[in-house]
């Protein structure tokens, strides 16, 4: 009987409602842990995770049989749900509306990896809405600069 074989690696990115510094540096290994056992539940692969203080990127290897869009829904119903449910900030915790997904092939993936576990030394160089346009306009994505993430 036939099988279905597939090899699909997308690097997701979105960011904190109204783009405020609400993930610290003290709660994000235990985030991490979180949101790749929510990818782990779905059948996928975490490949590297990060999140900054007002974004998050991570890298996964997707089976075919869910839409990138309702995993990203459930990664950001369920951590913001964890995040509130652990009392981490005063007031709600959430994602903004949106984000980005970026295909790479195999040759690419240690790359990305790196890129994705470096993100705290090269936010020193480049702020998180000109690496997003950068990454736009590096997959060629036509975008409307009213409909970016809510940048500060």
């Amino acid at each position: 009987m036939p099988n279905t074989y597939t090899q699909i690696y997308i690097h997701v990115v979105f960011a904190v409602k109204g783009r405020q510094n609400l993930i610290y540096k003290q709660n994000r290994e235990q985030l991490h842990k979180y949101i790749t056992g929510i990818v782990q539940e779905r059948d996928h692969k975490m490949l590297a995770i990060f999140c900054m203080p007002d974004h998050l990127h991570f890298l996964v290897g997707l089976k075919p049989r869910m839409a990138i869009s309702d995993l990203v829904r459930d990664v950001k119903a369920g951590s913001s749900n964890f995040i509130n449910g652990q009392h981490w900030i005063q007031g709600k915790f959430c994602w903004q509306e949106g984000f980005g997904a970026f295909s790479y092939s195999r040759s690419q993936i240690d790359y990305v990896i790196q890129y994705i576990l470096n993100q705290e030394e090269h936010h020193q160089q480049e702020s998180f809405r000109t690496e997003y346009v950068r990454l736009l306009e590096d997959f060629n994505i036509t975008y409307d600069e009213k409909y970016l993430f809510e940048f500060q």
